[in-house]
C-alpha cells in the first residue's frame, strides 16, 4: 500500500467521523456546505511528522521571512513544499492557474455575492474557500487563518486532492 493510498483511507475515516459531529454541531445549513469538503482534516497531522524545515518554513504562515518570497510565487512555493511532505498531490501551473481564476492573486478576496456568502459563510482567500471546507482540509504546519496566502493554498489543495485527486484536475468553480 503507498503513502498516497494510506492518506486516502485515512481520509475517509475522518470524512465518516467529522461528517457526523459537523452535523451535530455546526448546524443544518453549514453542514450542507460541510458536506461537499468530507475529507475532514485529512492532511491534520502532529508536527512531528512534518519535516522540521518545513514546520520552520511556515511558522509565519507564509508573512515573508521564510525563505520564500512574500509574494503569490512565494506563497505557491511554500505550500507545494507542505504539500509535498504530506502527501497532497498538484503542481505549480494547477495552483496558479486556480488562484488567478478564484481571486486574480489577491489573498484578501472575498465573494459576497453567491450561495455561500448569502448562507452566511463567505468563499475567501487566493482559492476562495468558505471556512467549514478551511476548518475540515487545514493542514498542520500552516496557520489557522482562512486568509493567510499559505493556509488557504495548502488547504484548497488538501481538498481538491480528496475531491478530484489533484487541484491540477480543477478547471473551473470548486
Amino acid at each position: 500500500m503507498t503513502t498516497y493510498t494510506q492518506i486516502r483511507t485515512s481520509r475517509i475515516a475522518r470524512l465518516r467521523t467529522l461528517t457526523v459531529a459537523g452535523v451535530a454541531t455546526v448546524g443544518a445549513a453549514a453542514a450542507a456546505l460541510t458536506l461537499t469538503s468530507t475529507s475532514a482534516q485529512a492532511a491534520e497531522v502532529a508536527p512531528a511528522t512534518v519535516s522540521a524545515s518545513v514546520v520552520k518554513a511556515s511558522a509565519d504562515g507564509g508573512q515573508g521571512g521564510t525563505g520564500y518570497a512574500n509574494n503569490l510565487d512565494g506563497w505557491i512555493k511554500e505550500s507545494l513544499a507542505i504539500m509535498k511532505a504530506q502527501g497532497i498531490p498538484g503542481t505549480y501551473e494547477g495552483l496558479h492557474r486556480n488562484i488567478i481564476r478564484e481571486s486574480g492573486g489577491n489573498p484578501s478576496a472575498q465573494n459576497n455575492w453567491d450561495v455561500n456568502a448569502k448562507n452566511g459563510v463567505p468563499s475567501k482567500g487566493l482559492l476562495q474557500v468558505i471556512q467549514p471546507t478551511f476548518n475540515a482540509y487545514h493542514v498542520g504546519g500552516t496557520a489557522h487563518e482562512l486568509t493567510n496566502p499559505v493556509a488557504n493554498i495548502t488547504a484548497a489543495a488538501n481538498y481538491a486532492a480528496d475531491r478530484y485527486g489533484s487541484i491540477d484536475n480543477v478547471n473551473s468553480a470548486y
